[in-house]
């Protein structure tokens, strides 16, 4: 029993629509059910929670995501995603494991992302030393969200951008047909592009014959 778990999986159900689960199971493409309510609702919902359950433990944070992931809805584990980012001062490298199996279980982008850019991203910005080796291994992983979430890792970063490994992740999986990996690809340039303009001008200058049409496409969209 996880008391935060359960008034949100209380409140979701109360509020569930059926045709608006339909419609939203169909957009993502899963079969995984819906309760049908739409993010600014489930929002609400997860910020009550925990101003009446707050979490002020490691183990309590770790717990109320797991409480919550391993429900059925995809909005249960909507909310196991957006409370472990919520919860900021417990997003550690002690919690790697679990933030690894949200990607590997999650294996979508609407779960993906958000884990990587906010996640990921924030460990990584945290504590380098330990990040960057496994990060390294997960450019080269056999789970392709795993390669997604190594490119995506500094999408926030802005000057704290790590270019050579940005530029070098990129270059790594370049000649992938995968299209979430061109697509991250093509994201993270974009996002960085925005910082350092030049530097990803001269990027795709000296190896945009190496980047898939999409990826190219996305990187120099607003240079």
């Amino acid at each position: 029993m996880n008391p935060l778990a359960d008034l949100v999986t209380a409140d979701l159900a109360a509020r569930a629509d059926s045709a608006k689960a339909a419609g939203m199971a169909a957009y993502m493409k899963t079969t995984m059910p819906f309760f049908g309510v739409q993010t600014v609702e489930r929002r609400k919902i997860l910020r009550e929670a925990r101003r009446r359950f707050p979490i002020d433990s490691s183990e309590g944070y770790r717990g109320t995501v797991i409480a919550l992931w391993e429900r059925p809805h995809r909005e249960e584990k909507y909310c196991a995603v957006d409370f472990a980012v919520d919860e900021k001062r417990w997003i550690r490298f002690d919690h790697l494991d679990l933030y690894r199996r949200l990607i590997v279980e999650g294996a979508w982008w609407d779960f993906v992302d958000l884990v990587a850019a906010k996640l990921i991203g924030r460990v990584l910005l945290d504590d380098p030393g330990q990040m960057w080796p496994i990060l390294d291994r997960w450019i080269d992983d056999e789970d392709m969200w795993l390669r997604r979430t190594s490119i995506l890792a500094q999408l926030k970063h802005k000057e704290g951008t790590d270019t050579d490994r940005l530029f070098g992740y990129c270059l790594l999986r370049a000649d992938e047909a995968e299209f979430f990996i061109r697509k991250a690809i093509g994201w993270a340039l974009r996002e960085y592009a925005k910082t350092d303009p030049d530097a990803v001008r001269e990027f795709l200058a000296a190896h945009g014959d190496e980047l898939s049409p999409l990826s190219y496409r996305e990187a120099a969209k607003h240079l």
